[in-house]
This record gives C-alpha cells, structure tokens and sequence, in this order.
C-alpha cells in the first residue's frame, strides 16, 4: 500500500460526506415504498419513488463533485447494502403470522404495498445500478466542459440526470412488465415526466446540496 493510500484511508469522513451517506441510504430503501403511490403532473401520471430516486441523484452528483468520482462510485455500490438489507426483512417480516389482532384491511393494505413480486425485486437493484453509476460517469465527464462555476454545476446535473433517469426507466419497466402488458404508453410518460423533473429540480437541488456540503465541511472557528 502506498502512503497516500494509507493516509487517505487514515482520515476521518467529513461531515458532508457522512451527512449524504446517511441520506443516501436511506433514499435507497424509501424509493421502493413510495411508488406504490402515483401523482399526476398535467397529463403524466408518475410513481413518486421518483422522488427519493432523483435524491440519489442529487447525492451521487454532490459527492462526485466534493469527494471524487471513486468516492461517489462506491457510494453507489454501497448503496446496494441497505437495499439489500431492506429486502431481506421485509420478506422476514411478511412469513410472520400477522396479530389475530391486526384489522384486515391494515394487513391488507401492508401485504400489498410490500409483496412485490419477485421481476419487479429484481428490476429495482439493476435499474438502480446501472442509472446511478451513469449519472456519476456523465457528470464526472462533463465536469471539464463549461469551465466550472455554479451555473455549470447545474447544467450537469440537470444532462447528467435527464441521461441516467431515461435509462432506469428503459431498464425497469421493460424488465418488471415486458410481456404483462403494453408498455410503450407507461415507458414514454415515465421517460417524459423524469426528464422534466431532471431540469426542473435536480439542478437547484444539487447547487443547494452543494452549497451545503462546503458549510458542513467549513473549519469550525474555536471561542476565544
């Protein structure tokens, strides 16, 4: 091991760092819950686990630009963990025999929310992956082109997330409902509202994470 090697794994994690590695994961195991609910945006009906997805977004991108590309790489990997973790125990938990004291309809409404069937638990760790270590590669390439700044930061996130949100819906619908029903309709309104949300939100949101990581990570002056 070299000596950078060994001082780099030496230091501590900055606060920025560990305020976004607990965000993030917990942004990986909310997403699934959430889009069993869908709001409409005009015309485009959306599952709103989009919502915690284009916070994954935002956090990949911050940490690529604070931290690294390699850091956000493995932020990305590691986000693998909770999501995993998460699935085991609620399989756990739905082969336990409910309370004869549960009302029917709570049960209900908690079995179909959490018994996902297995296509759909399998698209969600594989869109997962590939769209976000897209976003970090796109927004790490673009990081040279418009000569920094601010409004540049937002631009890329805003390419960057439009790209990788296309490709997770490609990736997810098509391997949870390929041949279940037609997908064209779902996989075009998904794309569309994604995408508009990517311009819309995640260009501000990264410029004020972004703003906030610095503040976390900002010497902290001592009293007299």
């Amino acid at each position: 091991m070299t000596d950078t090697a060994a001082n780099a794994r030496s230091l501590p994690m900055s606060r920025s760092m560990f305020v976004m590695t607990l965000l993030y994961g917990g942004m990986t195991v909310i997403a699934g819950v959430l889009a069993f609910k869908q709001f409409a945006i005009g015309p485009l009906v959306v599952e709103s686990g989009i919502l915690a997805f284009l916070l994954l977004v935002v956090i990949s991108s911050v940490v690529s630009q604070q931290h690294g590309k390699a850091a956000a790489d493995r932020l990305v990997l590691w986000g693998f963990l909770p999501l995993a973790f998460s699935i085991v125990l609620i399989g756990i938990v739905l082969a336990l025999p409910a309370s004869p004291d549960m009302p029917a309809q709570n049960l209900d409404a908690f079995n179909t929310v959490h018994a996902q069937t297995p296509r759909i638990m399998a698209a969600g760790p594989v869109a997962y992956g590939v769209s976000l270590l897209l976003n970090v590669w796109l927004f790490d390439r673009l990081r040279g082109k418009g000569g920094g700044g601010s409004l540049w930061l937002m631009v890329r996130g805003a390419i960057a997330s439009a790209i990788s949100q296309a490709v997770d819906t490609l990736i997810f619908i098509t391997l949870a409902f390929y041949g279940e029903f037609p997908i064209g309709d779902l996989l075009v309104g998904q794309a569309i509202a994604k995408i508009v949300l990517s311009f819309v939100l995640v260009p501000f949101l990264i410029a004020g994470a972004v703003a906030l990581s610095k503040k976390l990570d900002a010497p902290v002056e001592s009293a007299a």
